[in-house]
């Protein structure tokens, strides 16, 4: 029979056959080509050439922090008012009108300091961050479980970060580094009592509060603005951990957080948030002993109550961790109408400083990847950079105009309904710190509302790392303590005195002992490996 006619056999290929990203059918994905079963491979290997060189390329870089995170979808429900008034009173944000309107959301918890693979029990800040795909594009809230900061100026970030983070010539973490740059920074010590205090290791991210921790503005119609802090409340409650719980729990896991998330919104036990914010009339407030615009202040909630705005739900997954939780990228400046900036420097800096950072780390054209990318129409005359695959057109737009103005078919500006919000700004340009910084006084109020099993964390926690520090970090860190709340810096001295004595005044230089902050057993798993070792022979 003449087959001469018929079409060639070629692979046979299902819905669920592997392929290669060009869509070729893989027939064996075990071997690569060799000359004989043992080799040597040949250099036209394409299918393994592809697949490892792939491979070698599949991880971004790390975040700078924020690197270990999880994240779920869900939706923010407005209430439609800001306590018992309308929220356009405030705000003409659309993400906030109308009772009961829903807006997808986007959130990632994290750790700050440590990388992708450090456990989920560190001492540490924890991230909070939100992106709600709005009918006006998208807002990144971006914040911390904490209400305040270690600084409150974007100058001495790096500086901060270099500090917490591992010693560049050991590649360990060392307390005398943390509270070398504290004790020299001393707006850091309200922040320094959150973070040594049980609310330094959050259970985990279901069971934490959430704060925009710098200072926004909400504007109006009318264009007129207000001053506006975000928090968020747990409806699950709020838990933390001591050092020995969360050690025994970094012995079994190392996350626990990460895992909790995940099986809480599996088993449909949906974590939910409320979204209070507080709300100031904008400008300085010489009436206050403390700076509206200071990231390292509370709000005192008897002079600025919480107002309920909404609330936020999660209730799915990602399916793939990767696009959706490690590309996933936020921003201070993303902002929607309705919502801005105020002068908070340490808000002005981060605006920059993330989104600089994604373009670094996932590229140029990052917010067109899905997780990233506005639910809504896109057009923009942006052009290029790396693994650009969309065409940000609109319908009908002439395609050789990429520029604007222009009468030929191309992009127009959208009109504006709202009055613009034209903050009036006058004043030298200097380099300066802001008045009425008082580096102490809120830290006193806030060891006077712990619980006494949290001073007790608290002090215990300080004294074991700041034994091990220079007599001048002491000193300073004590009297930062004293200035705060008599007890507390009684407490801390006597502490301190009192380890330094059972160490037997052993001084150490630095570089003699590295650990983890908070963790001062951590040295003895030195001498354990090798005490508790087995010996083998060789084989």
């Amino acid at each position: 029979m003449d087959k001469s006619n018929e079409t060639p056999k070629t692979n046979i290929e299902h819905d669920d056959t592997l392929t290669t990203r060009q869509g070729h059918p893989v027939t064996n994905n075990q071997n690569i080509r060799t000359v004989g079963n043992r080799g040597p491979a040949t250099l036209e290997n394409y299918d393994f050439i592809e697949k490892i060189s792939h491979f070698d390329r599949e991880k971004v870089p790390e975040r700078i922090v924020h690197a270990r995170g999880a994240g779920a979808h869900g939706y923010f429900e407005t209430y439609g008012t800001v306590g018992d008034e309308p929220v356009s009173k405030y705000t003409r944000a659309k993400v906030f009108q109308g009772k009961g309107k829903r807006t997808p959301v986007f959130a990632r918890f994290s750790t700050v300091v440590g990388g992708n693979d450090s456990p989920e029990t560190a001492r540490d800040p924890r991230g909070f961050a939100i992106k709600f795909y709005t009918e006006d594009g998208n807002w990144d809230l971006v914040g911390n479980n904490l209400k305040i900061f270690f600084i409150r100026d974007a100058m001495k970030f790096p500086d901060m970060i270099h500090a917490f983070r591992a010693d560049p010539v050991t590649n360990m973490q060392d307390p005398r580094r943390f509270f070398d740059f504290c004790a020299n920074s001393p707006e850091t010590f309200h922040m320094v009592t959150f973070v040594y205090s049980p609310w330094g290791i959050p259970a985990n991210y279901r069971m934490m509060q959430g704060s925009g921790v710098n200072t926004y503005k909400w504007v109006n119609s009318e264009g007129k603005a207000v001053l506006v802090k975000y928090h968020w409340e747990p409806k699950q409650g709020i838990k933390n951990l001591t050092v020995k719980e969360a050690a025994e729990i970094q012995a079994k896991s190392v996350n626990h957080a990460t895992q909790d998330l995940y099986e809480a919104i599996e088993r449909g036990d949906y974590p939910e948030w409320e979204l209070f914010v507080q709300i100031m009339e904008d400008g300085p407030h010489p009436e206050l002993d403390f700076d509206p615009l200071d990231d390292t202040k509370l709000w005192p909630e008897d002079q600025f109550p919480w107002l309920p705005v909404g609330k936020m739900v999660l209730n799915k997954n990602p399916e793939n961790y990767f696009m959706e939780v490690e590309q996933a990228a936020f921003g201070t400046g993303v902002l929607v109408d309705g919502l801005d900036f105020s002068d908070d420097k340490m808000l002005q800096g981060r605006t920059f400083s993330y989104s600089d950072t994604q373009r670094y780390r996932v590229g140029a054209n990052y917010l067109q990847l899905p997780i990233n990318a506005a639910k809504k129409r896109v057009a923009t005359n942006q052009e290029g950079g790396q693994l650009r695959y969309h065409n940000d057109k609109a319908p009908g737009q002439n395609p050789h105009v990429n520029y604007e103005p222009s009468i030929l078919g191309g992009l127009k500006e959208a009109e504006q309904v709202g009055t613009e919000h034209t903050p009036h700004v006058e004043g030298n340009l200097v380099r300066e710190s802001i008045e009425r910084q008082d580096n102490t006084k809120q830290a006193g109020e806030t060891y006077r509302r712990f619980e006494q099993w949290e001073k007790d964390e608290l002090i215990n926690n300080l004294v074991n790392d700041l034994a091990i520090c220079d007599n001048r970090i002491q000193d300073k860190m004590i009297a930062l303590a004293e200035e705060a709340d008599e007890e507390y810096g009684r407490r801390l001295r006597e502490g301190i005195a009192a380890k330094t004595k059972e160490m037997g005044d052993m001084k150490m230089e630095a570089g003699e002992e590295f650990r983890p902050l908070g963790k001062a057993s951590a040295p003895e798993a030195v001498d354990d490996a090798m005490k508790k070792s087995h010996d083998a022979d060789p084989y």
